[in-house]
């Protein structure tokens, strides 16, 4: 699986205001928050509430370019949170499938330990 999904029925905003508030306490810094929602509504498009979270951690960046420079074409790392049907999803893409695109890289050391961060910051917010 290339992804980490949760879901909950605690508000959307309250999980974006969980995740930013767990991403700092883990070692990892909020990028730019993209509101898709935003940017469909005005371009008179209806949608559901919907936001990308970038997150970085400079230690594993670095890393990752270092072993490739094409990684940073999955860089940074993004968590998404939308609400519909009445529940607020949580999913990022796992780093650890990042690292099957770079084999030989020695990717897949820190792709594991920043995996075990990014599913600590979305337990913890949901």
């Amino acid at each position: 699986m290339f992804h980490y999904t949760k879901t909950t029925i605690k508000p959307f905003d309250e999980i974006v205001a969980s995740i930013e508030k767990n991403i700092a306490e883990n070692e990892l810094r909020v990028l730019h928050i993209h509101n898709v929602q935003q940017t469909f509504t005005d371009k008179g498009v209806a949608f559901i509430p919907y936001k990308i979270i970038e997150v970085c951690n400079v230690k594993y960046a670095k890393q990752a370019l270092d072993a490739d420079r094409l990684v940073g074409l999955m860089m940074p790392c993004p968590i998404a949170v939308w609400y519909e049907n009445e529940v607020t999803t949580v999913s990022t893409m796992l780093p650890s499938a990042i690292a099957e695109f770079f084999p030989g890289k020695e990717l897949d050391k820190f792709a594991c330990e920043l995996e075990v961060i990014l599913k600590r910051v979305i337990d913890k917010s949901i």
